[in-house]
């Protein structure tokens, strides 16, 4: 395998790992960017789905399927947190920005040149 593949699925895992963390720790640890937070939940996910639909091309699917559980998961998780709230809507702009990200993951892998 190339290196740019490697680094791109490393960075990939980096990116839900930082997800998760910024998710699940204490309100007070979470960034602010200054934009509304659902704009936030969204591009987060978009861009989390677009690296992984880069990643792994080949395995659409549980792109789909991990973009999903993260989105469900993570915002089932928040119950457990004594400083955060599980809530649908957040659950569905994290959802909505997943699937724009694997959307737009998929069309670039068709477009750009793949080195196998």
């Amino acid at each position: 395998m190339p290196q740019f593949p490697r680094l791109l699925r490393v960075t990939a895992w980096l990116l839900f790992v930082a997800i998760v963390f910024v998710t699940l720790s204490p309100i007070g640890l979470r960034p602010v960017t200054g934009e509304p937070p659902n704009l936030e939940r969204a591009v987060a996910f978009a861009v989390f789905g677009a690296v992984f639909a880069i990643a792994y091309p080949r395995r659409l699917p549980l792109v789909i399927g991990l973009v999903v559980a993260a989105a469900i998961g993570l915002e089932l998780l928040q119950m457990l947190a004594a400083t955060r709230h599980a809530r649908m809507p957040d659950m569905g702009f994290k959802l909505l920005g997943g699937g724009i990200g694997v959307a737009i993951g998929a069309m670039l892998t068709r477009w750009l040149p793949v080195r196998r």
